[in-house]
């Protein structure tokens, strides 16, 4: 409540010229310094407060258009902080995410054309957003799963491993020469299970990737079968992690300011692995 009471006192009118002016708050402070001269105006200002502020702060339509206001804000926030995450991503990378938010938007052509109520154009757009979201992060952390780390192939890390272990099975050498080539072939198998793991991860979200596309696609087919507009369904169960973070690099903070704006794409991120435990 405490928000339209503030908006109330600083409700504004557009004057040509001068913008959008806060009439109220003009009006109280002129009240406020016209006192000085007559008390008696303070008390005035007092009361037309009094009457104005709760008036309009407890009206439905006013609240209502604070509302509006608060969401445009909050979405233009975050639809800037998205484009900064997507210009940290290569060109082709770029030009995947415009062709699935035109098919995206496609969709929502075909809705408006079969003159679809308001409340299900508006469903239907937030849905198709959590999944645009989805399809970038996934973009992200593919991303950084290519470029993050050393240049080493699995290839190249078992030459190396298997090249030690037949060095160790030279008894000739000292034992501190052994003991240091044993603890480099810990490091290095543990090197190897981590690519390993990266190629696993490369794996699902690419094919996250095209699911999400496929998603789209079959959305995009329905609405131009459909006789009646519905609402669209974009519940999607992923393969990889996107949840307990580490996919994003340096993008994971970015990222998680951005996942609160998107509470029902959270969801769908959840892995098969989590689903079961």
């Amino acid at each position: 409540m405490w928000r339209y009471l503030k908006a109330a006192f600083f409700v504004g009118v557009p004057v040509t010229g001068l913008g959008r002016l806060p009439v109220n708050a003009l009006a109280a402070t002129g009240f406020f310094i016209l006192g000085f001269g007559h008390p008696g105006f303070w008390f005035l200002g007092l009361a037309a407060e009094a009457a104005i502020i709760p008036s309009l702060a407890f009206n439905k339509r006013f609240q209502k258009t604070v509302d509006a206001e608060d969401k445009e804000v909050v979405t233009g926030d975050a639809q800037s902080k998205r484009a900064s995450l997507v210009r940290l991503l290569p060109q082709d990378y770029q030009s995947r995410l415009a062709n699935l938010e035109r098919r995206c938007d496609k969709v929502l052509e075909v809705y408006r054309n079969a003159q679809a109520e308001d409340f299900i154009i508006d469903t239907n757009r937030d849905a198709l957003e959590n999944l645009k979201w989805v399809y970038l992060k996934l973009l992200i952390a593919r991303y950084h799963l290519l470029t993050a780390g050393t240049e080493d192939t699995p290839e190249s890390l078992e030459k190396k491993v298997a090249s030690l272990e037949s060095e160790l099975q030279n008894n000739k050498e000292s034992s501190a020469l052994r003991q240091s080539k044993a603890s480099t072939l810990d490091i290095l198998k543990r090197r190897l299970t981590n690519i390993h793991r990266r190629e696993e991860s490369l794996q699902e979200v690419e094919s996250d990737l095209l699911r999400v596309e496929s998603q789209v696609d079959l959305i995009l087919d329905n609405a131009a079968m459909q006789g009646k507009p519905q609402t669209i369904s974009t519940d999607i169960e992923l393969a990889s992690d996107l949840v307990s973070g580490g996919m994003f690099g340096e993008a994971e903070s970015a990222v998680a300011d951005l996942d609160r704006d998107y509470p029902k794409a959270r969801t769908m991120t959840k892995t098969a692995a989590q689903e079961q435990h």
